[in-house]
Formats: structure tokens, C-alpha cells, sequence
């Protein structure tokens, strides 16, 4: 919240039309305000409604006039929801294209030690001893790969709020953090889901079915 006097709205009035009305006008004809700026997440219409109207009961007899605009917050709000539906459809898209690729790409992996998960059942070694390994094997690989990409993602923010500075007042820590806890996991998770089911897969296919 900043306070302007008329002294400072006349120097802001000059500043952005390039001139001084001095010579035309000796008394200032511009009042007193107080600029509020919203958080982001009470820029929008139903919100700033609100907010004026408990201004209005509070201060009515003290404000002579509260603006804000709402046309543009209408707008923005509507393209907001649009663009942010967009990226939703596309980010799910995505997420079920990987999720498919790191689920075949494990399968294969596990697909090469079909005769070597066989030939430990074989010996007498349980399916818990012979998947314990293996499920740790992929924790580990679960967590370094949602490492990695946690870290071009932060690199990827970085560079676009270095980019466009007015993204740095739009982000949310804890959603950030939240967003790459969500990462570790399902990483981790689609790991040792994808490698388990294989293992236990070959444990209880035939040895002549593995050919």
C-alpha cells in the first residue's frame, strides 16, 4: 500500500505525459490516494469486489471514490482460465506419454534378466529375496532421474523469470515445492511399480515361455 500526496501525483501525472501544466494551472486538481496492490491470488473479479465493498463499509466516509480496472481484471482472468486449461490438457498428455515410456523402457531393462530372475527361483532364492535388489535398484534410479529433471526444471524457471520478470511475482514456493516432491515421487513410484510387475512376471512364467 503507498500513500501518494498531490505533490507526488502531479510529479507522476508529468512523468508519463511528458509535460508540466503549471504554467496553465495554478492550483493542483489531482487528490490525495492510496495505490493498493493485490496478491495474485485475489486478482480477480469476485475477489476485488469484495475487497472494495469492505473498503466502502469500512472507509466510506473518509474514500470519496475506489477504482480499479475492471474490465482489464475480466479479461485476464478469462484468458488466465483459458491458457491455464490448455496447458492442464497438455501437461496431462505429456505425463501419460512418459509414464508409458518409462514403464516399457524399465520392462525391457528387466526383459535382459528374464533367465537370471528364473534361474535364482530356480536355486531355491524367494520372491522376496529375488525382488528386494532389484526394487532397490530402482528406487535409487527412480530418485536420480527425478533429481535431474527437478534440476532442468529450476534451470527452466530460472531462465524464463530472467527472461520475463513479472513471472518472479506470480510463483508460489510452496506450489514449487510441492511440484517436485509430486516429481520425486511418481518417479520413484512408476520405478519400482514398473520393475516389480516384471519381476514377478518372470517368477511365474515357465521356463520354456521365457524363449
Amino acid at each position: 500500500m503507498v500513500y501518494v500526496d498531490k505533490t507526488s501525483a502531479k510529479q507522476i501525472w508529468n512523468k508519463e505525459n511528458n509535460e508540466d501544466w503549471a504554467k496553465i494551472l495554478e492550483v493542483n486538481p489531482l487528490p490525495e490516494s492510496i495505490d493498493f496492490y493485490a496478491k495474485a491470488n485475489y486478482v480477480n473479479k469476485d475477489s476485488l469486489a469484495k475487497i472494495s465493498t469492505e473498503l466502502m463499509a469500512v472507509y466510506g466516509n473518509q474514500i470519496t471514490e475506489l477504482q480499479y480496472p475492471q474490465s482489464l481484471v475480466t479479461n485476464l482472468n478469462e484468458r488466465a482460465s483459458k491458457i491455464g486449461l490448455i496447458f492442464l490438457v497438455v501437461a496431462i498428455i505429456l505425463c501419460v506419454i512418459v509414464i508409458f515410456s518409462i514403464d516399457n523402457t524399465i520392462r525391457l531393462a528387466m526383459f535382459s534378466n528374464r533367465f537370471l530372475i528364473k534361474t535364482m527361483q530356480m536355486v531355491g532364492a524367494t520372491r522376496g529375496f529375488i525382488a528386494k535388489p532389484m526394487n532397490i535398484k530402482a528406487v535409487v534410479n527412480g530418485l536420480i532421474s527425478s533429481i535431474i529433471a527437478i534440476a532442468l526444471l529450476f534451470t527452466l524457471i530460472g531462465w524464463a523469470e530472467s527472461q520475463f520478470p513479472q513471472l518472479k511475482a506470480i510463483r508460489d514456493i510452496k506450489l514449487t515445492l510441492i511440484l517436485f516432491g509430486g516429481m520425486m515421487v511418481l518417479g520413484v513410484g512408476i520405478s519400482v511399480f514398473s520393475t516389480h510387475r516384471s519381476v514377478l512376471k518372470y517368477l511365474k512364467m515357465k521356463l520354456d515361455d521365457l524363449y
